[in-house]
C-alpha cells in the first residue's frame, strides 16, 4: 500500500512525464530556430526545476520513499537510478557530437572530469552513511520503526542530504552543459534527454504492465 507522499509524488511524476511529452511533441512539430531556441530551453529547464522542487518537498516529507524502490517507477526505471536519479556522467553520452568546435569539446572533457570528482563525493558521503540502499530489508526495517528514534531521525538526515547533493551534481551537470552548447545544440540536447526518458518509461511500463500505476 502506497503512503501519502507516494501516491502524491506518483500522481505528480505521471503529469509531470505527461508534460514532458508534450514539450517534446511542441518541439518536434515546430523546430525552434534562432532567437526561438531561447524560449524552448526556458521552458524545459523550467520543466526539470519543477521536478526537483517537488521531489525536495517530497523527500522532505518521506525520503524512504525515494530510496526503498520508488513506487512510481517501473523496475527498468529504477535499474537506471543512481541515487534517486539519473546518473550525472551519462548526460554527456547524449550531447549531439556533430557541429561541436574544438573548444566545446574541450571544455566538455573538463566539465565531465569535474562531475564525475564530484559524483564520487556524493558516493563517498553514502558510504560515510553504512548504509546499502539497494538493501530493501534496512531500509524497510527503518520504516516499520526497528531502531532508536535518534538514529533513525539521523538516518534519514543523511539520506536527504545525499540525494540533494546528487541531484545538485545533477543540476550543475545540465547547467554546465547548457553553458558550453549553443543555442541550437542546447534544444537537441534537452530534447534527445526528455526522448531517452521517455523511452525508458514507456518501455518499462510494457515490460512490468501492472507495476506500475
Amino acid at each position: 500500500m502506497k503512503t501519502l507522499t507516494e501516491e502524491k509524488f506518483s500522481n505528480f511524476y505521471q503529469k509531470w512525464m505527461a508534460e514532458l511529452e508534450d514539450l517534446l511533441l511542441s518541439l518536434a512539430k515546430d523546430p525552434p530556430q534562432g532567437p526561438a531556441c531561447a524560449a524552448a530551453i526556458g521552458k524545459l529547464t523550467a520543466h526539470h526545476k519543477e521536478y526537483y522542487r517537488f521531489k525536495w518537498a517530497s523527500a522532505h516529507e518521506d525520503v524512504l520513499a525515494f530510496f526503498c524502490g520508488p513506487v512510481w517507477l517501473s523496475p527498468l526505471e529504477t535499474a537506471h537510478l543512481w541515487l534517486t536519479g539519473w546518473k550525472p556522467s551519462a548526460a554527456f553520452r547524449l550531447i549531439p557530437a556533430a557541429g561541436l568546435t574544438a573548444e566545446q569539446a574541450r571544455r566538455i572533457e573538463v566539465l565531465r572530469g569535474r562531475m564525475r570528482v564530484e559524483e564520487g563525493r556524493v558516493e563517498g558521503e553514502m558510504e560515510r552513511l553504512q548504509v546499502a540502499v539497494a538493501d530493501r530489508k534496512a531500509v524497510e526495517e527503518v520504516r516499520r520503526g526497528g531502531a532508536e528514534e535518534a538514529a533513525v531521525g539521523g538516518f534519514l538526515e543523511g539520506l536527504e542530504r545525499v540525494m540533494k547533493m546528487a541531484d545538485c551534481v545533477r543540476l550543475k551537470t545540465l547547467k554546465g552543459l547548457l553553458e558550453i552548447l549553443s543555442p541550437m545544440q542546447s534544444v537537441e540536447f534537452l530534447a534527445t534527454n526528455a526522448l531517452f526518458q521517455i523511452r525508458v518509461r514507456k518501455l518499462g511500463m510494457i515490460e512490468g504492465s501492472g507495476l506500475v500505476s
